[in-house]
This record gives C-alpha cells, structure tokens and sequence, in this order.
C-alpha cells in the first residue's frame, strides 16, 4: 500500500467526520470558507452603502476606472472564535503557521463603468468575499468567476453562488478539494505543515483528477502570488527588502492602485517564508480604516507595521517612517523593467516623489548578483513569469532556511534528553534561550554552511532577536517543544509497570498519582497532543486498574473526579 495513500485516506476520514458533524447546523460548510459575502453600492446621496459588514466599505471604492481586485486585512476581535462550529482547532493543528487563523480578510472585485442611467454618470459596484482564510489566489480565482456574472445578473446569481459553496468540504489541510461553482470545477490542494517547504501542490492534485465533468481549473496554489510580477521594478534591492521584513521593520508601500498596493504588500510578507511574519499589515490601508489613528500618530516611534497606501494624503503623513517604497507605473527600459532606486529619505518631498525605495537602513548581506543577473536574463529571453516567480521563491526559501536553520539546531540543543524522561517524576525544563550561547555556535554550525553570502550575519541575528518575528518564532518553537515533552513522558508512563510501582505505596500516594495522571490525560485529549496511537487509551485503562484496587470509598471519589 502506497503510504501516501493510507495517509490521505486518513485524511478523507477525518474530513468525512467534520461533514457528518456540520451537515444539521445551517450555512456551516459555507462558514469554513467565508465569514460573509458583501455588495457594496455607491450612492450619490449615501456613499458607499453595504448591509451585512460594516467594516469594509470605505475599502472597496478605489474609484479606478474598469474592473479592479485587490485584498485587505482587518483585525479579529480578541478572544473571538468564528462560524467553522469546532473544527478550527483541527486546522490550525495541521495547517502552515503562514497560513493560520487569526485576521479578517477581504477579497475585492470592483467595476466602475460610465453609465448614462446612473445619476452620478458612473456604475460603481464592488462584490467582496470576507474570510479568515489567508488564500488570496484561490479567492481572487473565485471573484473572477462569479463577479462578471452577478454585475448582469445581480441577487439571484448570488444567491446560487453561496448555495454551491456551503456544498463544498471543508478546507482540511493535506486534502486535495475539487469546488464546483457557476459551472467550473476548481481544483486546489489545501496546504499543510508537513508539505516539503517548496515543494509543488500541483503534482499532488493531479492524482485527484479522475473523471470529473467538466475537467477541472487546476489551481497550483491557493495563496502564493507571481512573485516576479510584484518584484520586478525592484529586483536588484530583494536583499534589502527581505531584510527589512526579516526584522519587521516599519514599511510603507505608497502604489498607483490597490492592485499594486495589496499584491506588494503580501509578496514581501511572504518573502520570509516558511517563517511566519509576526508583524502586522494591511495590503490596503485608508484613511477609513479603525487603525489610522493608532498608525500615524507622531507621538511615538512608528509601529512594526506594513502598510499599503494609494492616496497622496499619506505621502506628508508618513515622512517620518524609516522605511517608503514608491512604487510608479510599470516602465521598461529596453527590455528590463526600470529598476527603483534607493534614495535618501531626506528626499522624500511633498508633492514632488519620485518612484523610489527611501530608507537608511545599511544592508547585513551582500546582494547575491548572480541571482540578479539570471532573472534579468530571463526577461530578456521572454521566460514566462510562473518559471522566473519559482526561481525568486526558490532563492528566497533557501535564504530564510539557512537563516533559520541554525537557530533550529540550537534550539534543538535546549531539548532535555529522552532518557532523562522517567515515568515518576515531572518531565525536565527546557534550558533557556541564550543569546550569547547562540553566537558562539555560528563559527562552525553557522549560515555559511549552506548559504553562499558574505557579510554580517551575527550583526543581523542580534536585530533579528529584537524583532516581533524572532519572538513569535521562538513562542511557537517552545510550545511545541513544550508538548514533545509532553507526549514523551506519556508514552514513558504507558510503557512502566504502574501496577508493580503502587504495591509498596501508600493510598496517599497513589491517589495522588492516579489524580496526576488524570489531569494529564485530560490536558493532552483538550491539546490535541500528537501522542503515538493507543497511548492515552492504554493508559486510561491502567488508571482504571489502579483505582479499582483501591478502597471502595476512594474509588467513589475517584470515579466522580
């Protein structure tokens, strides 16, 4: 049997059970992908006027003319659970850190067309799709279905359209899904934490093809953009800018459209992958939006925070960040994109900016040339843009991994060792995180292993340490670990002679044992601990042939705890 096979087979399972679970609650299905749909209207008396979601409507005007997408970000209310009705847990169990829930997200598709019938001469509509789910790609692909047909359709086609996605499985990390909307069948791979950094979904999803009718619109991502396309009139400074995003600095991103705007924005939070950026940001900001006050104060230093802006109001607003991309209108030279320039921000001048990236900032790294030089090959050799957006993606996972991978191994140090785990005793600390500790393992266990770069690269370790991505890193890294110890001391436990060890003790002790090992088990079935098959069964039973040998008015109590 093909180990793949059984795995997804287990998969489809599980997949099943959540459905089984859903399919008597109303919309439930529809709530795993979507949190709402929202229309939202302009009026020449009212302005933007929506009904179902309050938040996003001064977002979805940008007033460019013709058909517009782009996507924002809004914040998720503290200690808010969503609509998914229990299964959220599962998810984020098995789903990429990138790719986790923790923010609203709004995927836009607005028209403005000249209309004579329209008092204010305009047709000014947008459709938005507002989801927890960070998978820009799939939702955008989705928009570019429906949209077109509802601005001649309207309501009823609506309608039809969330009726079709509340038939949809819900997004089960490691299954690949076939969705039917509006006739077309999109096929997508729901990615998941033990996908090879890199690897490519499409060759999973191809199995899953089978006889399907109509044969369906393959996706080969769900969240991931052309990167090349985002990057290409800044490629020779991907080295800067992967820096800067590596130690979360404060970035402004001021572009032509929202389309611009968001599509940067969410290239470079991904420009660290598989790292998680810990920071905010908001692929489209306005003036509108609940946390303008919060982000443009000038009180303070400004916030770690990336924003993407569209409007000349914040080009005064937001002189004093270290760090502004200006972004123009695409323009070629000869065959190349023109490439920004770095400028001082001294320079950055009201009313008067030219494209540029304005920052101080002193790169740690040498550039990688040869990088460079490969991707302005291919645009000169016409290589589609899928083939140059892998080699940037491929370039920029290999950097963050050799940046990551010494931490990895020094965190691995930290773990106590296995034999040191004993069924009797509470499991060992983790040894603290030492700054120091960690620099002296860099001279023969460093980047340079597998990097080629030259420069300081103890000097950006010690930013990095200082940053909002090394401590939700480090956060992550130590709960997990937390928990591995966790499910070690129980399978240890599991594999002791309980009975043998309670004959020589006292009912003090033992009850306090059996208490121990309850609240254990307890703590591991509420954590979902990955604890090896049989386990936590194997180990209820003992806990029931140890009470059993105990008095009958302790095992009242027992029982009843």
């Amino acid at each position: 049997m093909d180990p793949l096979d059984s795995s997804e087979s287990r998969l489809v399972e599980s997949a099943n059970a959540a459905e089984n679970t859903e399919s008597s609650l109303p919309w439930a299905r529809f709530s795993s992908w979507l949190e709402c749909v929202c229309v939202v209207t302009f009026d020449l008396e009212l302005g933007q006027a929506i009904e179902v979601f309050h938040m996003t409507c001064e977002m979805c005007f940008p007033g460019c003319l013709g058909d517009t997408q782009f996507s924002f970000r809004l914040r998720q209310s503290v200690g808010r659970r969503g609509s998914w009705f229990g299964e959220e847990d599962a998810y984020s169990r098995d789903a990429p850190v990138t790719l986790q829930l923790a923010h609203f997200y709004g995927y836009v598709y607005f028209r403005q067309v000249k209309d004579a019938a329209v008092k204010r001469g305009y047709f000014q509509k947008s459709l938005v799709l507002v989801s927890r789910l960070p998978y820009v790609h799939l939702f955008q692909s989705l928009l570019q279905i429906i949209a077109p047909e509802y601005f001649e359709k309207l309501e009823p086609c609506l309608e039809a359209v969330c009726n079709e996605i509340d038939q949809w499985q819900s997004p089960v990390p490691g299954l690949t899904l076939n969705l039917p909307v509006m006739g077309v069948v999109m096929q997508v791979r729901i990615p998941s934490k033990n996908d090879k950094p890199g690897g490519s979904p499409e060759k999973q999803a191809q199995k899953e093809v089978g006889n399907l009718l109509p044969a369906p619109m393959m996706l080969p991502t769900i969240h991931e953009l052309d990167l090349f396309k985002c990057f290409q009139s800044f490629l020779i400074h991907l080295q800067m800018l992967w820096e800067l995003m590596l130690l979360g600095e404060p970035v402004v991103v001021m572009a032509p459209s929202p389309t611009v705007s968001s599509e940067t924005v969410l290239a470079l939070v991904s420009s660290i992958a598989p790292l998680r950026y810990c920071c905010d940001y908001r692929p489209y900001f306005t003036i509108h939006d609940t946390e303008f006050k919060e982000y443009t104060t000038r009180t303070q230093a400004p916030p770690n925070v990336i924003l993407g802006v569209t409007n000349p109001f914040f080009i005064k607003t937001f002189q004093s960040w270290p760090h502004i991309i200006r972004l123009g209108e695409l323009k070629m030279s000869g065959d190349l994109p023109k490439q920004v320039k770095v400028k001082k921000l001294a320079k950055l001048k009201t009313l008067d900016t030219k494209p540029g990236i304005y920052t101080a900032h002193k790169m740690f790294l040498q550039k990688d040339k040869s990088l460079i030089k490969r991707l302005l090959k291919g645009i000169q050799r016409k290589r589609p843009s899928e083939v140059q957006s892998a080699i940037l993606r491929r370039h920029l996972l290999e950097l963050t991994q050799s940046f990551i991978i010494p931490l990895e191994r020094y965190l691995a140090s930290l773990m106590p060792l296995q034999r040191s785990v004993t069924p009797w005793k509470t499991p060992p600390q983790i040894r603290p995180f030492s700054q120091e500790e960690f620099m002296g393992t860099l001279e023969h266990a460093g980047p340079q292993l597998t990097s080629v770069l030259k420069g300081d690269w103890v000097g950006l370790y010690r930013k990095f340490f200082r940053s909002p991505n090394f401590d939700g890193w480090y956060r992550l890294r130590h709960r997990e670990m937390t928990q591995k110890l966790e499910c070690l001391h129980l399978e240890v436990v599991c594999d002791a002679d309980l009975l043998g060890w309670t004959k020589d003790k006292s009912e003090v002790e033992i009850v306090d044992l059996v208490l121990k090992l309850r609240e254990k088990l307890m703590k591991a079935g509420k954590q979902q601990l990955p604890v090896k098959e049989g386990v936590l069964e194997k180990l209820e039973g003992y806990l029931q042939t140890v009470i059993s040998s105990l008095p009958e008015d302790l095992q009242t109590v027992l029982h009843r705890y």
